[in-house]
């Protein structure tokens, strides 16, 4: 079993996007977990639990970069370690 006492706490914001700046790579050194409603979700691309939303990719739009349009989501949103 993981010890996940002793991990750093999560951010309140945190973006998968290493061009992002509320990208932390320290944080995905583990697997993180996404509750949105009290439902698992595992396409989180960022989350906000203070403004309570999470973006999940497009599964067919792209911008013009060629990268998924994200679809912002809203509810009460929980992020922990597996």
């Amino acid at each position: 079993m993981n010890d996940t006492k002793s991990l750093a706490d999560l951010p309140d914001r945190l973006s998968v996007n290493p061009s992002s700046p509320h990208h932390v790579a320290e944080v995905f050194e583990h697997e993180i977990g996404i509750l949105l409603n009290g439902k698992e979700h595992t396409n989180v691309e960022e989350y906000c639990i203070s403004e309570s939303w999470i973006k999940v990719s497009s599964p067919t739009a792209v911008d013009r970069r060629g990268q998924p349009l994200l679809i912002k989501l809203k509810g009460t949103v929980e992020a922990f370690y597996k």
